[in-house]
């Protein structure tokens, strides 16, 4: 199972070449990018771990790459994105984000379903990555 999130989820992984055009796009929009890593990717965890501060002076793509380069090193396993921040007045929101790196197994999520009152049906996601303490999952 693929983790599905951000906007090229459903395409096969960017190349490194991919990713520079990418990032050049953000650049000249004006938009600073930040690198994120996580070994939980729940849906509805959006608060991954930041390599280093966002990066909005930073206006060379290869600079921003090696930044993406040695999270990859740093955390082999975990998921790592980029994320492009808008901070125009009006904005002030992330604008793009993608996924750079993934771990070499992805355990993906259990579905659970549980009967309630009324003939009421609840669904939750069991991620098998939280099945680990952090630091183990991969």
């Amino acid at each position: 199972m693929k983790i599905t999130q951000g906007q090229f989820s459903f395409l096969p992984p960017l190349t490194d070449e991919q990713i520079l055009a990418q990032i050049q796009y953000a650049l000249d929009k004006g938009w600073a990018i930040n690198v994120e890593f996580t070994d939980d990717p729940h849906p509805r965890n959006t608060y991954w771990e930041m390599w280093g501060l966002p990066m909005f002076d930073l206006k060379d793509p290869a600079a921003i790459m090696y930044e993406i380069n040695e999270c990859r090193k740093a955390y082999p396993k975990h998921y790592v994105r980029v994320t492009a921040f808008d901070s125009k007045r009006g904005w002030e929101t992330p604008r793009m984000s993608y996924i750079v790196n993934r771990p070499p197994e992805e355990p993906g999520f259990q579905l659970i379903r549980q009967e309630a009152e009324g003939r009421n049906i609840r669904y939750t996601i069991h991620s098998y990555a939280t099945d680990k303490p952090q630091g183990e999952r991969y």
